[in-house]
């Protein structure tokens, strides 16, 4: 099973963003030891738990500190910028570290304030169609407007060749028609929609079609949620952090970080330790966690089910040991071997 991940510089309690990024760092350099393939990094912004604001800055950070795991991100939010500027900066990217970047696109509000504050015009704010920005994305970086159209005389970089692997992120059915109809690649965030993930692999790949970039035939990963302890009693203490975090943020609390485990742990009801984190009656949970052999039969049947072609890991373990070790522990459970 391919295994890749993604970052969201978490910022561990008592500590700092400029520390979380140089741990983001040091974490995309563990993960490639470990035979990782892939890292991406994710855009929150204004965020307190994360400090992956811009992602961007940590490929271009974290390129220069790696040698072969592939570095992209996981999304750039595609409603808040212009697809001229996305290409650009992706093909440039890709021109620092050819034949490793991906372009992950996705959309998602960061709330009426911020989303106002990101936009250029206040005095009309842009209402972004994304099917239509991703399209234009796609075309800059391969070429594909026709004749007629006022950026065909435009190449991005015409000097290199390479063209960054494009993704569409999602995390609702509508997303694997647009990322199968552009002949791209789609990633399903299971973490936000357990349910909903193998439906829409499953679609995304019996519509594919093959069009302006390289990719000819589907490639999809599921990205899930997943925290590995070397006992189930472990686990499900690392992964009381998660679920805290979440409990605050139900109930108001979108400044939180996420808690240190032992804390969280204590201020969880027994119904929230009692959450799912493995498929129970066939429904897929929020969280994936348990011992290594747990997480890999959990893991496997997601895979089966959905059909998908790559793990992607998302992790909000605070501690950047325990957070390491999480991950060493499932490489070696789903037989992902190291570099040598």
């Amino acid at each position: 099973m391919r295994l890749s991940v993604v970052d969201l510089g978490v910022v561990a309690p008592d500590t700092s963003e400029t520390q979380a990024l140089a741990d983001s760092v040091a974490f995309a350099q563990h993960v490639e030891r470990l035979g990782y393939h892939r890292i991406w990094f994710a855009e929150h912004h204004a965020s307190t738990m994360g400090a992956s604001h811009h992602p961007e800055l940590l490929i271009a950070a974290v390129g220069a500190q790696t040698t072969s795991i592939r570095v992209g991100s996981g999304a750039v939010l595609m409603n808040h910028y212009s697809p001229f500027k996305v290409a650009e900066m992706f093909k440039q990217l890709e021109a620092m570290y050819p034949g490793r970047v991906d372009l992950g696109m996705g959309r998602a509000t960061a709330g009426p304030v911020l989303d106002l504050a990101l936009q250029q015009n206040r005095q009309a704010p842009a209402q972004p169609d994304h099917p239509q920005q991703v399209a234009e994305t796609v075309a800059w970086l391969t070429g594909g407007f026709p004749p007629e159209h006022p950026f065909a005389s435009t190449t991005l970089l015409p000097s290199v060749p390479e063209v960054p692997h494009t993704w569409l992120l999602g995390s609702s059915p509508t997303g694997s028609n647009l990322a199968a109809g552009l002949g791209i690649g789609y990633t399903f965030a299971g973490f936000i929609n357990p349910a909903g993930a193998a439906p829409a692999l499953r679609h995304y790949r019996e519509q594919f079609q093959p069009g302006a970039t390289e990719l000819a035939a589907p490639r999809a990963i599921l990205a899930v949620n997943v925290t590995v302890g070397e006992t189930p009693a472990e686990a499900a203490r690392l992964v009381s952090s998660p679920k805290a975090y979440y409990a605050r943020i139900s109930r108001g609390d979108f400044a939180t970080k996420v808690p240190a485990a032992g804390i969280a742990h204590a201020e969880l009801t027994q119904a929230e330790r009692d959450q799912p984190t493995s498929i129970v009656g066939g429904e897929w949970p929020r969280l994936v966690a348990g011992s290594p052999a747990q997480v890999r039969e959990t893991l496997e049947q997601m895979v089966e089910e959905s059909g998908a072609d790559e793990v992607m890991v998302q992790n909000m373990i605070p501690d950047p040991t325990d957070r390491n070790r999480s991950h060493e522990l499932l490489a070696e459970a789903l037989g992902v071997a190291p570099l040598t």
